[in-house]
């Protein structure tokens, strides 16, 4: 049986944070919203977009407000996103991703986004070929932390946990990771702190994309 890596986007794979942010600012701006600040927005990422509006404007994720914020952020992210996907890939990414998919070894991924803009995130920057699956955050009813996305890519495998590895840059990837019951590779490059990834307890943690692969060569695929 292959082993299965299963990855999430924003902070792991490409470095959105600041684009991210501008988005956020620019849908605030086009709604007449007084802005959040950059470091709260910043807070909110890995949320899916309907709780991370609601936390940043203090509503429930059933206001009107709410949908209006959420497409236009899907514009915004069109316009401010993805033209510069590929430059946004963290260093050793798409090399990395593309030696791996050589190799005896599944990639999919689990992410908050929507899958739609997942899907054109991966597919702008050109590595889309190399996931057989991309589970969003509309998809499944409750996201990360909750273990359902991990175990959507299990089922769609056919596989156990003991075979999928979870790479992420947040406690929420972690403790999806521990609830599934798979292994985990924790970054330290991208949105939680090294000291809140240790209390989420993962199997190993890396400071750079280039770790994460020497972690799968060494422990994973051997």
């Amino acid at each position: 049986m292959n082993k299965i890596l299963i990855f999430d986007l924003d902070g792991t794979l490409f470095d959105t944070s600041r684009a991210i942010v501008e988005t956020f600012n620019a849908v605030f701006k086009v709604l007449k919203i007084p802005l959040a600040g950059d470091e709260n927005i910043r807070a909110t990422i890995g949320l899916p977009l309907e709780k991370a509006f609601a936390t940043l404007l203090n509503i429930f994720v059933e206001e009107p407000l709410i949908s209006k914020a959420v497409e236009q952020y899907q514009l915004q992210y069109r316009r401010c996103i993805l033209p510069k996907a590929k430059e946004l890939l963290f260093p050793g990414v798409e090399d990395g991703l593309i030696a791996l998919n050589k190799k005896d070894v599944k990639l999919s991924v689990a992410t908050s986004k929507f899958t739609a803009s997942a899907t054109a995130l991966l597919q702008a920057a050109g590595i889309d070929a190399v996931f057989d699956r991309v589970i969003g955050a509309d998809q499944v009813s409750k996201p990360k932390p909750d273990p359902e996305s991990g175990r959507k890519i299990l089922e769609y495998y056919n596989a156990m946990p003991e075979m999928a590895v979870m790479v992420g840059d947040t406690t929420h990837d972690i403790y999806m990771a521990n609830a599934v019951g798979m292994r985990s590779i924790a970054v330290t490059y991208g949105i939680h702190s090294v000291c809140m990834l240790e209390e989420a307890q993962p199997t190993w943690i890396a400071n750079c994309f280039y770790n994460v692969l020497h972690i799968i060569e060494e422990n994973i695929l051997k």
